[in-house]
C-alpha cells in the first residue's frame, strides 16, 4: 500500500514538472507558423502594464502584452511560488498581436530549469 502512494504521489509531482500546453488553444503548435520562446508572467506584477486585476502577459522583442485565449489561473495559482505574479517564466508561443494585445493560438508553459530562471521575481507581486 505504501509502495502504491509514493507511486501516485510521484507520478503526481512529475506532472507539475513538465511543460504544460494551455487547455483551451492548439495541443500542438502549427508548422507552418513560427514557433516563439517568450518570457510570460503577470502584467500588472512583472511587466508594468496598466490594470487592476492580475492578468497573463507575454515579453516580446521587450515589450509586454497582455495575453487573449488563456488564463493566468490556468497553469496554478499565480500566486504560489512559480506562479505568474510571483515569477518571470518561459514559454512556446503561437499567435499575432493585434490591437496591443497577443491573440494565443499556442501557449506552452515550459518547466522551470532551475532556481536562475525566477531571478526575475518581483518583491510582494498583488
Amino acid at each position: 500500500m505504501k509502495s502504491l502512494f509514493l507511486s501516485v504521489l510521484f507520478y503526481v509531482l512529475s506532472n507539475f514538472t513538465m511543460a504544460q500546453v494551455a487547455s483551451k488553444l492548439a495541443s500542438k503548435p502549427d508548422a507552418a507558423k513560427e514557433l516563439i520562446t517568450v518570457e510570460t508572467s503577470c502584467g500588472e506584477c512583472n511587466f508594468k502594464l496598466p490594470g487592476d486585476n492580475c492578468d497573463l502577459a507575454v515579453r516580446i522583442n521587450g515589450t509586454a502584452y497582455y495575453v487573449d485565449g488563456v488564463s493566468i489561473s490556468e497553469f496554478g495559482h499565480p500566486h504560489d511560488d512559480n506562479g505568474f505574479c510571483v515569477a518571470v517564466r518561459k514559454a512556446e508561443v503561437q499567435g499575432e498581436v493585434v490591437n496591443n494585445r497577443f491573440k494565443a493560438t499556442y501557449f506552452k508553459l515550459l518547466p522551470v530549469a532551475n532556481a536562475s530562471e525566477n531571478s526575475n521575481k518581483q518583491d510582494g507581486g498583488k
